[in-house]
């Protein structure tokens, strides 16, 4: 399948994949490493066309980790087995897990902290008054949306139920700063941001363009 990947987009395709749900969910992140060696293998067939390798969490409840310190211990003896030379990020969704020791730890081995667009995260505004939440040379951005909600309006995604331009006004100085910096951004809509990805993303480019 990857190889069909590698071999049907054009030059210059650059492909993000998530780590399998098996490390992030099931085993979360406590002896894996068989299994983060067997998907990396598989990911480097995709040559220069392998992206950002993202490490997505689910929200955790008080009781599964009070506190942040248990996830990044397990965190931050994965990261340090991890072979260099490829871009990696983390998506984590609650906000007390963003703390001094996450963005050290991920600027430590120059993994990016994923910025997202969620209802139960911080909005890009307040992140970037941090000054370290930039922890990697390249930006991971992704839109997501309420899925609950939207799926209370559909489950066909094929047109916007959901009017974001005003969500993604927001991001625009954010992103034309990451920009300035000198980084490479990242970024991925899905379908429960608004109803309809490629909708979005002509929404976002409509924007950017007049933004300029």
């Amino acid at each position: 399948m990857v190889d069909a990947w590698r071999e049907r987009t054009p030059p210059g395709f650059v492909f993000a994949a998530k780590f399998p749900q098996t490390i992030t969910r099931e085993k979360l992140l406590v002896e894996c490493a068989q299994e983060c060696g067997a998907f990396l293998k598989v990911m480097d067939r995709l040559g220069d066309k392998l992206g950002p390798l993202l490490l997505q969490f689910r929200y955790f409840r008080k009781d599964e980790f009070p506190d942040p310190k248990p996830f990044l211990d397990r965190l931050e003896v994965l990261l340090a087995g991890l072979p260099r030379g490829r871009r990696y990020a983390v998506e984590v969704r609650n906000k007390s897990f963003v703390n001094t020791r996450l963005l050290d730890l991920l600027r430590r081995n120059g993994v990016a902290l994923a910025l997202i667009d969620h209802p139960w995260f911080f909005g890009i505004e307040q992140l970037m008054r941090r000054s370290d939440v930039l922890t990697a040379e390249f930006a991971y951005v992704r839109w997501l949306g309420d899925r609950q909600a939207i799926e209370r309006g559909t489950t066909r995604w094929d047109r916007l139920i959901v009017d974001r331009t005003r969500d993604m006004g927001r991001w625009i100085p954010a992103l034309r700063t990451i920009l300035d910096r000198g980084l490479t951004i990242y970024g991925y809509f899905n379908n429960h941001y608004a109803g309809y990805a490629i909708g979005s993303i002509d929404t976002f480019r409509s924007l950017w363009d007049g933004s300029g």
